[in-house]
Protein backbone atom coordinates (compact mmCIF):
# COMPACT_ATOMS: atom_id res chain seq x y z
CA UNK A 1 0.00 0.00 0.00
CA UNK A 2 1.40 2.92 -1.07
CA UNK A 3 1.56 6.46 1.24
CA UNK A 4 -0.16 7.83 -2.13
CA UNK A 5 -3.09 5.58 -1.83
CA UNK A 6 -3.88 6.18 2.76
CA UNK A 7 -3.43 10.00 1.71
CA UNK A 8 -6.31 9.74 -0.87
CA UNK A 9 -8.66 7.92 1.34
CA UNK A 10 -7.89 10.96 4.04
CA UNK A 11 -8.28 13.49 1.31
CA UNK A 12 -11.67 11.32 -0.10
CA UNK A 13 -12.92 12.06 3.57
CA UNK A 14 -11.61 15.82 4.21
CA UNK A 15 -12.77 17.03 0.56
CA UNK A 16 -16.32 15.45 1.31
CA UNK A 17 -16.80 17.10 5.07
CA UNK A 18 -15.30 20.23 3.14
CA UNK A 19 -17.88 20.31 0.28
CA UNK A 20 -20.28 19.80 2.85
CA UNK A 21 -19.58 22.43 5.00
CA UNK A 22 -19.75 25.01 2.03
CA UNK A 23 -23.09 23.73 0.77
CA UNK A 24 -24.23 23.87 4.88
CA UNK A 25 -23.07 27.50 5.54
CA UNK A 26 -21.95 29.31 2.45
CA UNK A 27 -19.77 31.90 3.26
CA UNK A 28 -19.01 30.57 6.50
CA UNK A 29 -17.82 26.94 5.75
CA UNK A 30 -16.99 25.39 9.38
CA UNK A 31 -17.20 21.57 9.77
CA UNK A 32 -19.07 20.95 12.95
CA UNK A 33 -17.24 20.68 16.59
CA UNK A 34 -18.15 17.22 16.82
CA UNK A 35 -18.76 14.01 14.42
CA UNK A 36 -19.42 10.42 15.23
CA UNK A 37 -18.95 7.23 13.00
CA UNK A 38 -21.33 4.69 12.84
CA UNK A 39 -18.81 1.66 14.22
CA UNK A 40 -19.06 -2.35 13.66
CA UNK A 41 -15.83 -3.37 13.66
CA UNK A 42 -16.08 -4.56 10.40
CA UNK A 43 -13.11 -3.40 8.02
CA UNK A 44 -15.51 -0.77 6.29
CA UNK A 45 -16.13 1.09 9.29
CA UNK A 46 -12.45 0.16 10.87
CA UNK A 47 -10.78 2.20 7.56
CA UNK A 48 -13.33 4.78 8.19
CA UNK A 49 -12.26 4.82 11.75
CA UNK A 50 -8.61 5.13 11.55
CA UNK A 51 -9.24 8.38 8.33
CA UNK A 52 -11.17 10.05 11.03
CA UNK A 53 -8.84 9.94 13.59
CA UNK A 54 -6.41 11.48 12.09
CA UNK A 55 -8.77 14.22 10.25
CA UNK A 56 -10.62 14.70 13.97
CA UNK A 57 -6.45 15.15 15.62
CA UNK A 58 -5.63 18.09 12.47
CA UNK A 59 -8.95 20.18 12.49
CA UNK A 60 -9.42 20.16 16.34
CA UNK A 61 -12.39 18.09 16.04
CA UNK A 62 -14.44 15.81 18.94
CA UNK A 63 -14.33 12.41 17.65
CA UNK A 64 -17.14 9.51 18.67
CA UNK A 65 -17.78 6.12 17.69
CA UNK A 66 -21.13 4.57 18.00
CA UNK A 67 -21.28 0.97 17.96
CA UNK A 68 -24.80 -1.19 17.54
CA UNK A 69 -24.67 -4.51 19.25
CA UNK A 70 -27.59 -6.89 17.87
CA UNK A 71 -27.02 -9.84 19.62
CA UNK A 72 -27.28 -11.84 16.87
CA UNK A 73 -24.11 -13.23 16.56
CA UNK A 74 -22.43 -15.37 18.96
CA UNK A 75 -19.23 -13.20 18.73
CA UNK A 76 -21.31 -9.73 19.31
CA UNK A 77 -19.87 -9.28 22.67
CA UNK A 78 -16.25 -9.54 21.36
CA UNK A 79 -16.83 -7.26 18.48
CA UNK A 80 -17.90 -4.67 21.23
CA UNK A 81 -15.05 -5.31 23.15
CA UNK A 82 -12.95 -4.87 20.15
CA UNK A 83 -14.32 -1.84 19.20
CA UNK A 84 -13.96 -0.71 22.53
CA UNK A 85 -10.38 -1.51 22.98
CA UNK A 86 -9.27 0.39 19.28
CA UNK A 87 -11.51 3.07 20.27
CA UNK A 88 -9.48 3.90 23.52
CA UNK A 89 -6.15 3.45 21.71
CA UNK A 90 -6.86 6.03 19.01
CA UNK A 91 -8.47 8.47 21.64
CA UNK A 92 -11.86 8.61 19.96
CA UNK A 93 -14.87 8.54 22.30
CA UNK A 94 -16.36 5.20 21.81
CA UNK A 95 -20.22 4.59 22.75
CA UNK A 96 -22.30 1.48 22.63
CA UNK A 97 -26.04 0.41 22.34
CA UNK A 98 -27.97 -2.97 22.67
CA UNK A 99 -31.12 -3.30 20.98
CA UNK A 100 -33.77 -5.36 20.36
CA UNK A 101 -35.16 -7.37 16.81
CA UNK A 102 -38.55 -5.68 16.26
CA UNK A 103 -40.75 -7.29 13.37
CA UNK A 104 -37.87 -9.30 12.33
CA UNK A 105 -40.37 -12.15 11.44
CA UNK A 106 -42.60 -9.67 9.39
CA UNK A 107 -39.49 -7.89 7.54
CA UNK A 108 -36.63 -10.16 7.77
CA UNK A 109 -33.83 -9.86 10.05
CA UNK A 110 -31.41 -8.41 7.81
CA UNK A 111 -33.90 -6.02 7.63
CA UNK A 112 -35.10 -6.04 11.03
CA UNK A 113 -31.46 -5.31 12.35
CA UNK A 114 -30.85 -2.29 9.28
CA UNK A 115 -34.26 -0.50 10.96
CA UNK A 116 -32.98 -0.48 14.54
CA UNK A 117 -29.05 -0.13 13.96
CA UNK A 118 -30.20 3.56 12.03
CA UNK A 119 -32.78 4.14 15.16
CA UNK A 120 -30.30 3.56 17.48
CA UNK A 121 -27.68 5.47 15.46
CA UNK A 122 -30.07 8.28 15.44
CA UNK A 123 -30.88 8.30 18.98
CA UNK A 124 -27.06 8.26 19.79
CA UNK A 125 -26.43 11.26 18.02
CA UNK A 126 -28.97 13.24 19.46
CA UNK A 127 -28.14 12.21 22.93
CA UNK A 128 -24.36 13.32 22.34
CA UNK A 129 -25.65 16.24 20.15
CA UNK A 130 -23.83 15.14 16.88
CA UNK A 131 -25.18 16.62 13.62
CA UNK A 132 -23.19 14.63 11.75
CA UNK A 133 -23.29 11.06 11.09
CA UNK A 134 -20.41 8.92 9.30
CA UNK A 135 -20.55 5.91 7.58
CA UNK A 136 -17.86 3.48 5.46
CA UNK A 137 -20.33 3.11 2.54
CA UNK A 138 -18.00 2.56 -0.40
CA UNK A 139 -17.20 2.21 -4.18
CA UNK A 140 -18.31 -0.97 -4.40
CA UNK A 141 -21.47 -0.75 -1.55
CA UNK A 142 -23.34 1.97 -4.15
CA UNK A 143 -22.68 -0.75 -7.36
CA UNK A 144 -24.47 -3.12 -5.16
CA UNK A 145 -27.54 -0.87 -4.28
CA UNK A 146 -27.70 -0.07 -7.71
CA UNK A 147 -28.07 -3.09 -8.76
CA UNK A 148 -30.64 -4.26 -5.88
CA UNK A 149 -32.50 -1.66 -7.07
CA UNK A 150 -32.69 -2.27 -10.56
CA UNK A 151 -33.57 -6.28 -9.77
CA UNK A 152 -36.78 -4.74 -7.80
CA UNK A 153 -37.65 -2.55 -10.83
CA UNK A 154 -36.80 0.87 -9.14
CA UNK A 155 -37.27 4.13 -10.76
CA UNK A 156 -34.55 7.13 -11.31
CA UNK A 157 -35.06 7.60 -7.54
CA UNK A 158 -34.02 3.99 -6.31
CA UNK A 159 -31.43 3.60 -9.54
CA UNK A 160 -29.98 7.33 -7.78
CA UNK A 161 -28.25 5.05 -5.35
CA UNK A 162 -26.53 6.81 -2.03
CA UNK A 163 -25.92 10.34 -2.14
CA UNK A 164 -22.84 11.85 -0.39
CA UNK A 165 -24.83 12.95 2.38
CA UNK A 166 -28.24 13.58 3.38
CA UNK A 167 -31.06 13.32 5.93
CA UNK A 168 -32.99 9.82 6.32
CA UNK A 169 -35.66 10.90 9.35
CA UNK A 170 -37.78 7.84 8.94
CA UNK A 171 -34.54 5.95 9.71
CA UNK A 172 -32.58 8.07 12.21
CA UNK A 173 -35.42 10.14 13.28
CA UNK A 174 -34.49 13.25 13.37
CA UNK A 175 -35.19 15.43 10.03
CA UNK A 176 -31.92 17.71 10.55
CA UNK A 177 -29.00 14.89 11.01
CA UNK A 178 -26.70 14.35 8.24
CA UNK A 179 -25.92 11.20 7.23
CA UNK A 180 -22.22 11.47 5.02
CA UNK A 181 -20.68 9.14 3.36
CA UNK A 182 -17.39 10.48 2.52
CA UNK A 183 -15.71 7.00 1.17
CA UNK A 184 -18.13 6.52 -1.30
CA UNK A 185 -15.87 7.17 -4.67
CA UNK A 186 -13.25 4.45 -2.40
CA UNK A 187 -13.15 0.98 -3.94
CA UNK A 188 -13.78 -2.32 -1.57
CA UNK A 189 -9.83 -3.17 -2.54
CA UNK A 190 -8.34 0.26 -1.60
CA UNK A 191 -10.16 -0.22 2.10
CA UNK A 192 -8.11 -3.69 2.28
CA UNK A 193 -5.22 -1.95 1.07
CA UNK A 194 -5.18 0.71 3.44
CA UNK A 195 -5.63 -1.65 6.48
CA UNK A 196 -3.55 -4.27 5.49
CA UNK A 197 -0.88 -1.07 5.25
CA UNK A 198 -1.98 0.92 8.31
CA UNK A 199 -1.91 -2.79 10.03
CA UNK A 200 -5.84 -2.30 10.74
CA UNK A 201 -7.70 -5.32 13.41
CA UNK A 202 -10.88 -5.79 12.24
CA UNK A 203 -13.40 -8.32 13.06
CA UNK A 204 -15.26 -10.47 10.49
CA UNK A 205 -18.72 -10.46 10.62
CA UNK A 206 -19.83 -14.25 9.45
CA UNK A 207 -23.56 -13.25 8.51
CA UNK A 208 -21.86 -11.38 5.56
CA UNK A 209 -20.77 -14.98 4.00
CA UNK A 210 -24.32 -16.26 4.26
CA UNK A 211 -25.66 -16.30 0.55
CA UNK A 212 -29.32 -16.27 1.92
CA UNK A 213 -29.13 -12.61 2.46
CA UNK A 214 -29.79 -10.63 -1.16
CA UNK A 215 -26.77 -8.39 -0.69
CA UNK A 216 -24.39 -11.52 0.19
CA UNK A 217 -25.58 -13.25 -2.98
CA UNK A 218 -24.72 -10.50 -5.13
CA UNK A 219 -21.45 -9.62 -3.46
CA UNK A 220 -19.86 -13.09 -3.08
CA UNK A 221 -21.70 -14.91 -7.14
CA UNK A 222 -22.92 -12.05 -9.46
CA UNK A 223 -20.15 -9.12 -8.89
CA UNK A 224 -16.95 -11.14 -9.04
CA UNK A 225 -18.40 -12.56 -12.78
CA UNK A 226 -19.01 -8.62 -13.23
CA UNK A 227 -15.73 -7.91 -12.78
CA UNK A 228 -14.42 -10.44 -14.72
CA UNK A 229 -16.17 -9.98 -17.46
CA UNK A 230 -16.74 -6.23 -17.24
CA UNK A 231 -13.55 -4.79 -14.93
CA UNK A 232 -14.18 -1.56 -13.44
CA UNK A 233 -17.94 -1.74 -13.57
CA UNK A 234 -17.76 -0.42 -9.95
CA UNK A 235 -17.27 3.10 -11.32
CA UNK A 236 -19.64 2.56 -14.42
CA UNK A 237 -22.16 1.57 -11.90
CA UNK A 238 -21.53 4.89 -9.91
CA UNK A 239 -21.38 7.23 -12.96
CA UNK A 240 -24.64 5.77 -13.88
CA UNK A 241 -26.03 6.79 -10.47
CA UNK A 242 -25.00 10.11 -10.40
CA UNK A 243 -27.17 10.42 -13.58
CA UNK A 244 -30.24 9.07 -12.47
CA UNK A 245 -29.51 11.58 -9.31
CA UNK A 246 -29.39 14.46 -12.16
CA UNK A 247 -32.52 12.88 -13.34
CA UNK A 248 -34.24 12.58 -10.04
CA UNK A 249 -33.50 16.52 -9.58
CA UNK A 250 -35.35 17.28 -12.58
CA UNK A 251 -38.33 15.42 -11.73
CA UNK A 252 -38.69 16.61 -8.26
CA UNK A 253 -38.01 20.53 -9.87
CA UNK A 254 -40.51 19.41 -12.63
CA UNK A 255 -42.90 18.73 -9.79
CA UNK A 256 -42.02 21.30 -7.22
CA UNK A 257 -43.20 23.19 -10.75
CA UNK A 258 -46.53 21.44 -10.71
CA UNK A 259 -47.25 21.30 -7.15
CA UNK A 260 -47.09 25.48 -7.29
CA UNK A 261 -49.58 24.77 -10.13
CA UNK A 262 -52.11 22.85 -8.15
CA UNK A 263 -51.51 23.37 -4.68
CA UNK A 264 -54.52 24.58 -2.89
CA UNK A 265 -53.12 25.07 0.79
CA UNK A 266 -51.88 21.99 2.15
CA UNK A 267 -53.89 19.90 -0.58
CA UNK A 268 -54.22 19.59 -4.59
CA UNK A 269 -57.40 21.35 -6.99
CA UNK A 270 -58.59 18.59 -8.78
CA UNK A 271 -59.12 20.91 -12.11
CA UNK A 272 -55.79 22.14 -11.89
CA UNK A 273 -54.21 18.56 -11.05
CA UNK A 274 -56.86 17.65 -14.47
CA UNK A 275 -54.48 20.07 -16.39
CA UNK A 276 -51.30 17.14 -16.19
CA UNK A 277 -50.66 14.15 -18.51
CA UNK A 278 -50.88 10.74 -15.87
CA UNK A 279 -46.63 10.99 -15.84
CA UNK A 280 -46.33 14.64 -14.15
CA UNK A 281 -49.86 13.50 -12.04
CA UNK A 282 -47.83 10.13 -10.75
CA UNK A 283 -44.76 12.12 -10.38
CA UNK A 284 -46.11 14.73 -8.42
CA UNK A 285 -47.90 12.24 -6.51
CA UNK A 286 -44.72 10.55 -5.72
CA UNK A 287 -43.27 14.00 -4.76
CA UNK A 288 -46.28 14.83 -2.27
CA UNK A 289 -45.82 11.97 -0.56
CA UNK A 290 -42.27 12.11 -0.58
CA UNK A 291 -42.45 15.70 1.39
CA UNK A 292 -44.55 13.87 4.37
CA UNK A 293 -41.70 11.13 4.70
CA UNK A 294 -44.47 8.75 3.30
CA UNK A 295 -43.43 5.38 1.65
CA UNK A 296 -43.30 5.28 -1.68
CA UNK A 297 -46.18 2.74 -3.52
CA UNK A 298 -45.90 1.01 -6.43
CA UNK A 299 -46.70 1.86 -10.40
CA UNK A 300 -50.00 -0.09 -10.75
CA UNK A 301 -51.33 1.09 -7.00
CA UNK A 302 -50.29 4.55 -7.79
CA UNK A 303 -52.00 4.33 -11.25
CA UNK A 304 -54.76 2.68 -9.36
CA UNK A 305 -55.28 5.78 -7.08
CA UNK A 306 -55.20 8.55 -10.02
CA UNK A 307 -57.64 6.74 -11.63
CA UNK A 308 -60.05 6.75 -8.58
CA UNK A 309 -59.35 10.17 -7.78
CA UNK A 310 -60.00 11.48 -11.41
CA UNK A 311 -62.99 9.45 -12.42
CA UNK A 312 -64.98 9.32 -9.36
CA UNK A 313 -68.65 11.15 -8.96
CA UNK A 314 -68.29 14.47 -7.64
CA UNK A 315 -70.35 13.91 -4.66
CA UNK A 316 -68.48 10.26 -4.07
CA UNK A 317 -66.62 10.11 -0.49
CA UNK A 318 -63.21 8.86 -1.79
CA UNK A 319 -60.79 7.03 0.59
CA UNK A 320 -57.79 5.32 -0.54
CA UNK A 321 -56.13 3.98 1.65
CA UNK A 322 -52.32 4.24 1.86
CA UNK A 323 -49.89 1.53 4.58
CA UNK A 324 -49.39 4.92 5.80
CA UNK A 325 -52.12 7.60 5.71
CA UNK A 326 -55.47 8.13 3.53
CA UNK A 327 -56.00 10.09 0.36
CA UNK A 328 -59.24 11.47 0.45
CA UNK A 329 -60.87 14.01 -2.03
CA UNK A 330 -63.87 16.09 -1.05
CA UNK A 331 -65.31 19.34 -2.77
CA UNK A 332 -62.52 18.83 -5.65
CA UNK A 333 -59.65 18.34 -3.30
CA UNK A 334 -57.03 15.62 -2.38
CA UNK A 335 -56.48 15.57 0.91
CA UNK A 336 -53.63 13.14 2.77
CA UNK A 337 -55.07 12.57 6.18
CA UNK A 338 -53.35 9.91 9.36
CA UNK A 339 -54.49 6.51 8.80
CA UNK A 340 -57.44 6.49 11.75
CA UNK A 341 -59.37 3.42 12.25
CA UNK A 342 -61.06 3.62 15.58
CA UNK A 343 -64.66 2.52 16.21
CA UNK A 344 -66.17 5.50 17.24
CA UNK A 345 -69.64 3.83 18.32
CA UNK A 346 -68.32 1.99 20.91
CA UNK A 347 -67.27 5.12 22.85
CA UNK A 348 -69.14 5.56 25.36
CA UNK A 349 -70.43 8.99 26.79
CA UNK A 350 -68.25 10.28 29.65
CA UNK A 351 -69.38 12.96 32.39
CA UNK A 352 -67.39 15.48 33.52
CA UNK A 353 -67.66 19.33 35.47
CA UNK A 354 -65.46 22.26 34.48
CA UNK A 355 -64.06 23.45 37.80
CA UNK A 356 -62.02 26.72 36.28
CA UNK A 357 -59.10 24.30 34.50
CA UNK A 358 -57.58 25.76 31.42
CA UNK A 359 -58.28 22.49 29.26
CA UNK A 360 -59.38 18.92 30.10
CA UNK A 361 -57.76 15.88 28.46
CA UNK A 362 -60.37 13.22 26.77
CA UNK A 363 -57.77 10.25 25.74
CA UNK A 364 -61.07 8.51 25.02
CA UNK A 365 -61.95 11.06 22.20
CA UNK A 366 -58.45 11.18 21.58
CA UNK A 367 -58.20 15.14 22.57
CA UNK A 368 -58.11 18.15 24.49
CA UNK A 369 -61.06 20.73 25.49
CA UNK A 370 -59.22 24.18 26.14
CA UNK A 371 -61.10 26.78 28.44
CA UNK A 372 -60.28 30.50 27.09
CA UNK A 373 -62.04 33.03 28.09
CA UNK A 374 -63.36 34.66 25.84
CA UNK A 375 -65.46 38.48 24.79
CA UNK A 376 -68.14 36.35 23.65
CA UNK A 377 -69.12 33.04 25.17
CA UNK A 378 -70.86 31.12 28.14
CA UNK A 379 -71.01 32.68 31.59
CA UNK A 380 -68.00 31.08 33.61
CA UNK A 381 -70.04 31.03 36.77
CA UNK A 382 -73.02 29.12 34.54
CA UNK A 383 -70.41 26.51 33.23
CA UNK A 384 -69.14 25.61 36.94
CA UNK A 385 -72.53 24.96 37.50
CA UNK A 386 -73.52 22.01 34.68
CA UNK A 387 -73.07 18.42 34.67
CA UNK A 388 -71.12 18.15 31.49
CA UNK A 389 -71.07 15.22 29.62
CA UNK A 390 -69.17 14.86 26.19
CA UNK A 391 -70.04 12.33 23.52
CA UNK A 392 -69.71 11.45 19.84
CA UNK A 393 -72.67 12.39 17.01
CA UNK A 394 -75.46 10.09 17.19
CA UNK A 395 -77.62 11.17 14.44
CA UNK A 396 -80.12 14.08 14.18
CA UNK A 397 -78.23 16.56 16.04
CA UNK A 398 -79.65 20.10 15.74
CA UNK A 399 -78.26 23.60 16.66
CA UNK A 400 -79.13 27.43 16.26
CA UNK A 401 -76.10 29.30 16.10
CA UNK A 402 -78.43 32.80 16.41
CA UNK A 403 -81.30 33.57 17.20
CA UNK A 404 -82.00 35.59 13.94
CA UNK A 405 -81.23 32.08 12.18
CA UNK A 406 -82.86 28.97 11.86
CA UNK A 407 -82.13 25.60 14.03
CA UNK A 408 -80.02 23.85 11.07
CA UNK A 409 -79.10 20.45 11.66
CA UNK A 410 -75.62 19.87 12.50
CA UNK A 411 -74.29 18.24 9.30
CA UNK A 412 -75.59 21.48 7.30
CA UNK A 413 -73.22 23.31 9.95
CA UNK A 414 -70.31 21.21 8.75
CA UNK A 415 -70.71 21.54 5.41
CA UNK A 416 -71.04 25.17 5.67
CA UNK A 417 -68.00 25.36 7.78
CA UNK A 418 -66.63 23.35 4.87
CA UNK A 419 -65.71 20.49 7.56
CA UNK A 420 -64.57 17.20 5.62
CA UNK A 421 -66.71 14.13 6.68
CA UNK A 422 -63.53 12.14 8.12
CA UNK A 423 -63.30 14.92 10.65
CA UNK A 424 -66.83 15.18 11.44
CA UNK A 425 -66.44 11.94 12.86
CA UNK A 426 -64.08 12.48 15.43
CA UNK A 427 -65.62 16.25 16.53
CA UNK A 428 -66.90 15.80 19.83
CA UNK A 429 -70.19 17.26 21.49
CA UNK A 430 -70.78 19.13 24.55
CA UNK A 431 -73.84 18.61 26.40
CA UNK A 432 -75.91 19.49 28.94
CA UNK A 433 -78.85 17.45 30.15
CA UNK A 434 -80.38 17.31 26.38
CA UNK A 435 -78.82 20.83 25.89
CA UNK A 436 -75.98 20.93 23.26
CA UNK A 437 -73.75 23.64 24.53
CA UNK A 438 -70.70 23.01 22.05
CA UNK A 439 -70.05 21.26 18.63
CA UNK A 440 -66.41 20.82 17.97
CA UNK A 441 -65.83 21.94 14.53
CA UNK A 442 -69.17 24.49 14.75
CA UNK A 443 -69.24 26.48 17.61
CA UNK A 444 -72.09 27.40 20.49
CA UNK A 445 -75.72 26.58 20.39
CA UNK A 446 -77.18 30.70 20.96
CA UNK A 447 -79.42 29.03 24.00
CA UNK A 448 -76.21 29.01 26.04
CA UNK A 449 -74.31 31.76 24.96
CA UNK A 450 -74.32 35.14 27.66
CA UNK A 451 -75.86 37.53 27.24
CA UNK A 452 -74.86 39.97 30.40
CA UNK A 453 -71.55 41.50 31.19
CA UNK A 454 -69.07 39.29 33.16
CA UNK A 455 -66.56 36.41 32.75
CA UNK A 456 -66.49 34.78 29.79
CA UNK A 457 -65.58 30.95 28.71
CA UNK A 458 -65.08 30.24 24.93
CA UNK A 459 -64.41 26.18 24.22
CA UNK A 460 -61.76 24.80 21.87
CA UNK A 461 -61.05 21.00 20.38
CA UNK A 462 -57.71 20.11 20.24
CA UNK A 463 -57.58 16.56 18.19
CA UNK A 464 -54.50 14.73 19.09
CA UNK A 465 -54.62 13.30 15.46
CA UNK A 466 -52.88 15.72 13.73
CA UNK A 467 -53.16 16.40 9.84
CA UNK A 468 -50.20 14.74 7.59
CA UNK A 469 -50.01 18.42 6.21
CA UNK A 470 -50.35 21.12 8.52
CA UNK A 471 -47.32 22.04 8.70
CA UNK A 472 -46.55 22.04 4.78
CA UNK A 473 -47.84 24.39 2.91
CA UNK A 474 -47.63 24.78 -1.07
CA UNK A 475 -49.36 28.50 -1.63
CA UNK A 476 -47.47 30.76 0.39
Amino acid sequence: MSNLHASSIYAYLENTLAALAVTRAAGDPQVPARLAIAYSGGLDSSVLLHAAASYAIAHGVKLLAFHIHHGISPNADQWQAHCAETCARLGVEFHAQTIALHDSDKNGVEEAARIGRYAALGALCRQHQIPLLLTAHHLDDQAETVLLQLLRGSGAAGLSGMDSWNTAPTLLGDATLLMVRPLLKVSRAAMEEYAAAQQLAYVDDESNHDPRYARNALRQQVMPVLAQYFPGFQERFSRSAGHMQTTQKLLVSLAAQDMALCADGACLDMDRLRQLNSERIDNLLRYWFGLHHLRMPSSAWLSEMRQQLLEAKADAQLCVTHPDCHIRRHRNRVFLTPRDDTDRSEIEPQDFRWSGETEIAFPAFGGIMHFEPAEQGVAAEWLREQALQIQYRAGGEKLKLAFNRPTKALKYHYQAFDVPPWERERLPLVRSGKQIVFASGVGFDCHVLAVEPGSHISLRWESNILPLSQDIRFDA
